[in-house]
């Protein structure tokens, strides 16, 4: 299978699993969307995906091939992250990276440092956080990886920047078939760049789907108890909320259950972050 693939990848530090039996195929030339509460193992699975960290069990492969110790897989992968101990300068930085990476786009990245404003004389460690995020951005970009994962690459950026960060993105995916995979806190925003999203929970992925498509069948509904459990009934119930005498519930339709019309009842779309919040702000569900 083309793309990169995670099976049955489980993975703990000492007594506490982080990631249990977790499949997932990435497919080349998407952007996704990979998000999760702090601790859920998101870092981790990334640094699995990218031949970082060893799985306890399980494997992955890109185009077929393991990534493990597998230094032609892992040219065609870029996972850039912020390393703020990192006591290099900024110009040695990025030409280690220029070794590294085979497909290296040094005028990008030129262009990419005059235009964010990065001192290449400073050392890495005393970059301000919105640099440090900035170089992240940067090493990603100009990687030209044909699978590029960022860790929260927005956090630090103001909103300015972070819009044309995602339209760097965007651009690149379209103009050059990438896939993306980008972890990140700041969901709202960047809903309408990830073509899929992932939502890691209880240590294994909760969902993979396409972002439109998930939004299309998920819907908050409130009103009264009895009125609601009505309108719902055999839609897939997410979360559940009494406020005072009102109840309301986020439910995702799908095959024969749909929301039914009820009267006194609302019906109102659901935004990926509200959707977020109903899946992981429930420990049980």
């Amino acid at each position: 299978m083309s793309g990169l693939e995670c099976k049955n990848i489980s993975k703990s530090y000492k007594d506490n699993k982080v990631l249990d039996n977790v499949s997932l195929n990435i497919e080349q030339g998407k952007i996704y969307g990979l998000i999760g509460r702090n601790g859920v193992g998101k870092t981790t699975l990334m640094s699995i995906m990218t031949g970082q960290n060893p799985a306890d069990s399980g494997e992955v492969t890109y185009n077929g091939q393991p990534v493990w110790e597998n230094a032609e897989a892992l040219s065609h992968i870029c996972f850039s992250r912020e390393l703020g101990m990192n006591n290099q300068k900024v110009k040695e930085y990025l030409r280690l990276a220029s070794i590294y990476y085979k497909n290296w786009d040094k005028d990008m990245a030129e262009e990419l440092v005059k235009r964010f404003g990065i001192d290449k004389k400073k050392k890495v460690c005393n970059l301000s956080k919105g640099m440090l995020s900035m170089l992240t951005v940067i090493i990603g970009l100009a990687s030209k990886a044909e699978i590029t994962i960022l860790d929260e690459p927005a956090a630090g950026l103001d909103v300015i920047v972070r819009e044309e960060f995602y339209k760097l993105i965007i651009d690149e995916q379209q103009e050059n078939g990438r896939t993306f995979i980008i972890s990140t806190h700041i969901i709202e925003e960047a809903a309408n760049v990830f073509e899929e999203v992932i939502i890691l929970k209880d240590k294994c992925v909760y969902l993979k789907e396409n972002t439109v498509e998930l939004l299309d069948k998920c819907r908050y509904v409130s009103g009264l108890e009895e009125d609601v459990k009505n309108a719902v009934d055999g839609c897939k119930i997410i979360n559940e909320e009494h406020i005072g005498r009102s109840y309301a519930v986020t439910v995702m339709q799908d095959g024969d259950g749909k929301i039914k019309a009820v009267q006194h009842v609302t019906v109102q779309p659901v935004s990926l972050q509200n959707l977020f919040i109903a899946i992981c702000g429930q420990s049980n569900m």
